[in-house]
């Protein structure tokens, strides 16, 4: 059922400050009458295939008619692609797992504001190659920050916007790892990271969608792509309105 600003999701609705649109938390409140748009996320360890099923779940809606807007993090706007850059490229080491966890919020602040929230506010579908479960899982499993941090960043920096749905992608760390390693290119910071690690961010991202079961929707990522395709549609159609 889609959602109504002025229904339970108005506390994370849009807000107009002057002339620039803000969502933000314990500001006033839209009426019901428009709808707005889906937030779909997609998360998982390295090489599960996010950025395959993204363009595949977009060619599907576009072809039942909705609008739809694709984007990734750290990234989907110039300013958050800038900030993209320092994080996915060069050493394990360049950074701290706090100063990765700033980098992150910052790129998804600049994300939001120019690319997310206007999106929605029109009524799109928009389908995000990950967000914050894979700060949690990264910074606050992986690199051992705990969740309370990264909690709290999240909140100084987006309030309590979450997604409507999201699919976790869910794959063994050595068969992840095996594939990105296949595709190759700078973008390898994560990748070179040790396996515990990923082991940590692999039970981070499961943990999440333990917590919360009925946003997350946790898939094989070990079957063939057609399979895994349909298998994202089964779960997301019913959630849609008509365009």
């Amino acid at each position: 059922m889609p959602l109504r600003i002025g229904d339970a999701a108005c506390k994370r609705g849009p807000i107009r400050l002057g002339e620039r649109t803000a969502w933000e938390p314990g500001g006033p409140r839209l009426g019901c009458s428009r709808m707005r748009g889906q937030f779909i996320t997609f998360e998982g360890g390295e090489g599960a295939g996010k950025s395959t099923q993204v363009a595949r779940l977009a060619a599907r809606l576009r072809g039942a008619g909705h609008d739809v807007v694709v984007t990734r993090e750290p990234g989907g706007s110039v300013g958050a692609d800038q900030i993209r850059a320092l994080l996915v490229e060069g050493e394990p080491g360049r950074w701290d797992a706090i100063a990765e966890l700033l980098l992150v919020f910052a790129a998804r602040r600049d994300h939001l504001r120019r690319t997310v929230w206007p999106a929605l506010d029109r009524g799109a579908i928009v389908l995000c190659d990950r967000f914050t479960d894979s700060t949690m899982a990264y910074q606050g499993y992986g690199r051992g920050l705990g969740r309370e941090p990264v909690d709290r960043v999240r909140h100084v920096a987006i309030g309590d916007f979450h997604p409507d749905t999201t699919l976790l992608l869910d794959i063994a760390v050595e068969v992840g790892l095996a594939r990105a390693g296949a595709r190759g290119g700078k973008e390898s910071r994560f990748e070179h990271f040790d396996a515990d690690f990923h082991g940590r961010v692999r039970e981070g991202f499961l943990d999440i969608a333990a917590r919360e079961p009925n946003r997350c929707v946790v898939l094989d990522a070990t079957q063939g792509m057609d399979s895994l395709e349909a298998a994202i549609w089964a779960r997301v159609a019913p959630r849609l309105a008509s365009p």
